[in-house]
C-alpha cells in the first residue's frame, strides 16, 4: 500500500506557492509537497530579489525544493541555499517541456538530450547538500527517443535516493494520456530504485493502479487544481479508499469533500498576506476560476471575478458565490 508519505503534490509553475502548500498542507498533513519550479540563475544571481524563492521552508513539512538550470555549479549553489532555507529535499527538474526552458535555456526536458551534462548536474548537487536529491523527467523528448531509463540509471549512480517519471513525452505536453505501463517498465528495469508515477493520476482508483505496477509513490498535479482537499482524501488514514464520486473538474477526478467555503477564504487571505493586494488580486482570479469547476453559475462567476481589482470585491465575490453553496 502506498503510505501518505509517498503521496506527493507536484510541483506547478504559478500554483504551488507557499500560500497554497499552506492549503494543501491543511488537507494533508503528511503528504509531500513541492515548490514551484525555482531558477538555479534567479535563486543564486539575484540575491533576494524574489520574494518566493527565498521562503524559508522549516515550518512546512515534508517538502522538496525544485530546481531547474543548465549550470552545474549553480545548481549546487541553489541546492544549498535550498537546504538551509529547511527544504526537506532537493529535486532537479528533467521534465519541463515550457520552450523557454526546454530549449532556450537548454534545461528541464532538454537534459533528456544530454545525458552527460544531466550527469554532472546531479553529480554537483548531491555533493552540495547534506539532503536527498531526487530528479522529476519524462518518458523522453518524443516517441523516438523513449530513453529515460538511460537518465534514471544515471541518476541513481550519482547518488540520486529516486526518481519521479511523468508518462508523457517532452512533444506531447500535456495532450493525450499518459502512459503508466511504460514508467513501470522502467521501474522494472531499476529494481529497488524508487520510482514516483506521475501524470493523470486524479483519483483514489488511479493510486491503486499504479501501486499494482509497482510504484513506490504517486503524483498528483492538475488534478489538484481547485480541488487541493483530494490531496487528503488520498493520504487519509494511509487509505487509498475514497469516497468516491465522479468529480466536477476532468473526468474521473475525485471530489470527496463538498466545496469548503472557510477554506477558499483562508487561502485568498494568505495570498493577500503573502503578496499584498495588488499583485494577490489578479493571482488568486484563477484559483477562483478553478474552486467554481462544476458549479452551477460557474461561468458568470468567472466572468466577475476576472474584473474585480480590489480585495474587498473578491472577499465579497466569492461569500456570495461558495458560502450559499455549502
Amino acid at each position: 500500500m502506498i503510505a501518505p508519505d509517498k503521496i506527493f503534490a507536484a510541483p506547478l509553475a504559478g500554483i504551488t506557492d507557499k500560500p497554497f502548500r499552506r492549503i494543501l498542507r491543511r488537507c494533508a498533513p503528511g503528504a509531500m509537497l513541492m515548490t514551484e519550479m525555482i531558477s538555479c540563475h534567479s535563486l543564486v544571481a539575484a540575491a533576494k530579489n524574489c520574494k518566493r524563492n527565498f521562503d524559508t521552508y522549516g515550518d512546512e513539512g515534508l517538502l522538496g525544493a525544485q530546481i531547474f538550470g543548465a549550470d552545474p555549479r549553480l545548481m549546487g549553489e541553489a541546492a544549498r541555499i535550498l537546504q538551509d532555507q529547511g527544504a526537506t529535499w532537493i529535486d532537479i527538474n528533467m521534465g519541463c517541456p515550457v520552450p523557454k526552458v526546454a530549449t532556450k535555456a537548454g534545461a528541464g526536458a532538454f537534459l533528456m538530450r544530454d545525458h552527460a551534462l544531466a550527469g554532472r548536474i546531479i553529480t554537483e548537487v548531491v555533493g552540495a547538500v547534506k539532503i536527498p536529491v531526487s530528479i522529476k523527467t519524462r518518458l523522453g523528448w518524443d516517441d523516438k527517443h523513449l530513453n529515460s531509463i538511460n537518465l534514471v540509471r544515471i541518476a541513481a549512480d550519482a547518488g540520486a535516493q529516486f526518481a519521479t517519471v511523468h508518462g508523457r513525452t517532452r512533444a506531447q505536453g500535456y495532450a493525450g494520456r499518459a502512459d503508466w505501463q511504460k514508467i513501470a517498465d522502467i521501474k522494472k528495469q531499476m529494481g529497488n530504485f524508487p520510482i514516483v508515477f506521475n501524470g493523470d493520476i486524479k483519483t483514489s482508483a488511479d493510486v491503486a493502479a499504479v501501486e499494482k505496477l509497482a510504484a513506490d509513490g504517486a503524483m498528483i498535479g492538475r488534478a489538484l487544481l481547485g480541488n487541493p482537499w483530494l490531496l487528503g482524501e488520498l493520504c487519509r488514514g494511509g487509505s487509498l479508499v475514497c469516497h468516491s464520486g465522479e468529480g466536477r473538474n476532468a473526468p474521473g477526478a475525485s471530489r470527496c469533500a463538498p466545496i469548503h467555503y472557510e477554506l477558499i477564504m483562508e487561502h485568498f487571505d494568505l495570498v493577500m498576506q503573502y503578496y499584498g493586494e495588488r499583485t494577490g488580486v489578479p493571482l488568486f482570479r484563477k484559483h477562483a476560476a478553478w474552486y467554481s469547476n462544476g458549479m452551477k453559475d460557474a461561468a458568470v462567476f468567472r466572468t466577475r471575478v476576472n474584473q474585480i481589482q480590489t480585495a474587498a470585491e473578491m472577499r465579497k465575490a466569492i461569500h456570495k458565490f461558495f458560502d450559499r453553496a455549502d
